[in-house]
């Protein structure tokens, strides 16, 4: 695509942002209908304007549970079919993000115009940043955005910026989301064949990430960078580095060895190393048994439980809901009491942790089998993203904190049978959902990194 002439320089800056506190910008006219805040006209003297004017900058209230996604819009921009998005630090104007300054200028000087020209041919113009900036430096890089706007008095566009390390940090797919919401509620649907992303993160040599890159992958639309949109260049070697779900093995079996049933029938009674508790043959339970669960957060342990466990009887017992491993301890013990089968469904990262259990079995003469979830922590956190941001609302869970993955791999030890256990089962890692659910589940997910 070749450039064309455009202002002059000026001068720049990169990647910034945390809490905002504007006031969403309302309608003066009782005429408009109830729509999102984001298509809304803002009433005059809106704190954060220089001028009431409708072509001018303005910020709207910041979007998100945690309002985490900071917005604004400059003059009245429509809602059209076709987007096309553009980072702002090294992309639009120069600089990196990573220091803030009031001065900017264009990336090249053809910038302007090719915007201008995007505009005209019917594209709706949004800008997807990534900040990181707070307090201080934040007013700075408002006032940085409203001076980069008055330079663009001819081109409408939307702004969004992420402020957290959230599911809105690119290469999160949140602000296409949020964009696509809105659009929504005029009754239309963004034409992702026609629409495009340009941006600087684009995974080349010497790029500081590719998360750009990413992001158009993860929202499925076209991806340039600078130098491919604004002059013409050819495109560029990359390399996208990080964890990707492309890199797990396929066609393998939800768990082995196979060759015996996961969970036994009920009048089956497990071996025990120990001599078996006996039990009347007219029993209608199964013997007791404990299965104890290894492996990180988000590895699908108790998704594993209700399938093949739930519907066997077995008690569930987590540490999560019972607040602490003693109560875990003691229901377990009640359980075996009971003459009941229970799944322990917590990390159980150690020897330590395990043998607790292990020698309450040996105590109460019954079989201890142990699942291993064999997953990785890349993989174990790249499942915490999914459910804690991609999933549906009403199906998302608060995000386990980097620690917590962090603190498991160092402390890890693998299960032996040697620590007393009866068997051991590796449980690999099998997505199971709709084609819809398989596609989101295998974007790039990440909030922080190249």
């Amino acid at each position: 695509m070749p450039p064309k002439k455009a202002e002059p320089k000026t001068n720049p800056k990169k990647r910034g942002v945390e809490d905002v506190g504007d006031n969403v910008a309302s309608s003066s006219s009782s005429k408009i209908a109830k729509v999102h805040p984001f298509f809304s006209k803002p009433k005059p003297n809106e704190e954060g304007d220089a001028s009431s004017s409708s072509t001018g900058f303005r910020w709207h209230e910041p979007l998100g549970p945690k309002k985490t996604l900071i917005y604004g819009t400059n003059g009245n921009p429509s809602v059209k079919v076709k987007v096309a998005a553009f980072d702002l630090d090294g992309t639009i104007i120069e600089g990196n993000g990573r220091t803030v300054s009031a001065d900017w200028k264009f990336w090249k000087s053809g910038v302007k115009g090719k915007l201008e020209a995007v505009v005209a041919e019917g594209y709706s113009l949004v800008i997807i940043s990534n900040q990181g900036i707070k307090t201080e430096r934040l007013k700075v890089w408002r006032e940085k955005v409203k001076s980069i706007a008055a330079a663009l008095p001819d081109v409408p566009f939307r702004l969004f910026a992420a402020t957290a390390k959230d599911g809105y940090r690119k290469p999160m797919p949140g602000m296409w989301t949020e964009l696509e919401r809105m659009v929504a509620e005029h009754g239309q649907e963004i034409d992702k064949d026609q629409s495009f992303f340009v941006g600087d993160a684009a995974g080349r040599k010497g790029d500081f990430a590719g998360t750009d890159r990413k992001w158009a992958l993860n929202v499925g639309i076209k991806f340039y960078t600078p130098e491919e949109y604004f002059l013409g260049h050819p495109p560029a070697k990359y390399e996208l580095l990080g964890f990707h779900v492309s890199s797990l093995p396929v066609d393998i079996p939800p768990f082995t060895p196979t060759s015996t049933p996961l969970v036994p029938s009920s009048d089956h009674k497990p071996k025990s190393k120990g001599k078996s508790k006996p039990s009347s043959s007219s029993s209608p339970n199964p013997a007791p048994e404990i299965v104890l669960f290894v492996g990180y957060p988000g590895v699908g342990k108790t998704t594993f439980y209700k399938r093949h466990f739930a519907d066997a009887g077995y008690v569930h017992i987590n540490q999560d809901v019972l607040g602490s491993k003693p109560k875990c301890l003691k229901a377990v013990e009640k359980a075996v009491e009971d003459e009941q089968r229970c799944v322990v469904d917590n990390t159980n990262r150690d020897g330590a942790t395990r043998q607790a259990y292990i020698s309450l079995a040996k105590k109460k003469n019954i079989p201890i089998r142990c699942c291993h979830f064999t997953a990785p922590m890349e993989l174990a956190w790249h499942n915490n993203l999914y459910r804690a941001y991609i999933v549906p609302e009403e199906e998302r869970r608060p995000a386990v904190p980097y620690l917590a993955f962090t603190g498991y791999r160092a402390a890890f030890e693998a299960p032996e049978v040697d620590e007393g256990f009866d068997e051991i089962r590796q449980v690999n890692w099998v997505f199971e959902g709709s084609e819809e659910e398989r596609k989101k589940w295998g974007m790039w997910l990440q909030v922080e990194g190249k």
